[in-house]
C-alpha cells in the first residue's frame, strides 16, 4: 500500500516529491532515493513518517541485526534499505504496481555483500498472505500506512498473520484525523500498543505493537 495526498499539503510542500532523487544518510551511507512522482505519485516519494522511524531505528532502539524484519507498503523503500544496512534480514514489500520501483531504489542503495539480506517482494494486505510463513518475523515496520479506512481490516489482518508472540510492531503516523485514531482503537484489541516516540518537528509518532497474548501470559 502507498499513501494519499492529504488536503492540508500546500503546493510548496510538495515540491520535495517531485525532485527526481531525495539524499540522506543512515548507517554511515548515503542513501539516494529515487523518486518518480508523475508516473507512481505517492507510492514513489519518501514521507515525513519514513524519515523519522529510520531515524528511530539508527538510534538503535531496536535490535536488528540478524533479526528477521519485514517492511509493509515499502513505497520507495527508504526504511527497508535502513534496517538493512544495520544488519537485519529485511523482506520488503508492496503492491505488484509498485515493485520495480521499489526494487531498483534498493539495489541501487545496498552494497554487493548486504544485498543478499534485503528481498522484495509483492504483499497486498489480506491477499496473498500464504506466501509468507505465520509469525516468521521479528520486527514488522510500517511508516504512514494508516490512512485508508477500507484497508484497515485488511492490515490488522496482515499483522495478525505476520506476527508471533515475540514479534514487536513499529508504525510511524502523522494522526491527521479520527479515522489515524480510530485505526489505534482497532490495533488496541489484538496488540499492547504504545507511544514510543514522538519527533515534534515533523509532527510523527511512532507506536509499538505486541500480541496481547504474550503480555497476558506473563
Amino acid at each position: 500500500m502507498a499513501l494519499v495526498p492529504y488536503e492540508e499539503t500546500a503546493a510548496v510542500g510538495l515540491q520535495k516529491f517531485h525532485r527526481p532523487l531525495a539524499t540522506f544518510s543512515f548507517a554511515n551511507h548515503t542513501i539516494q532515493i529515487r523518486q518518480d512522482w508523475r508516473h507512481l505519485g505517492v507510492a514513489a516519494v519518501v514521507w515525513d513518517a519514513a524519515v523519522v522511524l529510520s531515524t528511530y531505528l539508527e538510534m538503535g532502539a531496536v535490535e536488528l541485526r540478524g533479526h528477521a524484519v519485514v517492511e509493509l507498503g515499502a513505497g520507495a523503500g527508504l526504511v527497508g534499505i535502513v534496517a538493512a544496512l544495520l544488519g537485519a534480514h529485511v523482506t520488503i514489500t508492496d503492491r505488484k504496481v509498485a515493485l520495480e520501483f521499489l526494487k531498483s531504489n534498493v539495489e541501487a542503495n545496498l552494497p554487493p555483500h548486504i544485498q543478499p539480506k534485503a528481498v522484495v517482494k509483492e504483499l497486498t494486505w489480506g491477499q496473498n498472505l500464504g506466501s509468507f510463513s505465520p509469525g516468521e518475523f521479528d520486527l514488522i515496520l510500517g511508516a504512514d500506512i494508516i490512512y485508508l479506512e477500507e484497508t484497515f481490516t485488511d492490515l490488522l489482518q496482515t499483522l495478525e498473520h505476520l506476527s508471533s508472540n515475540h514479534s514487536v510492531i513499529l508504525l510511524a503516523c502523522r494522526i491527521r484525523y479520527e479515522r489515524d485514531n480510530n485505526f489505534l482503537v482497532l490495533l488496541e484489541r489484538q496488540f499492547t500498543v504504545s507511544e514510543v516516540h514522538y519527533d515534534p518537528e515533523k509532527d510523527v509518532h511512532i507506536y509499538e505493537a505486541q500480541k496481547r497474548n504474550q503480555r497476558e501470559d506473563l
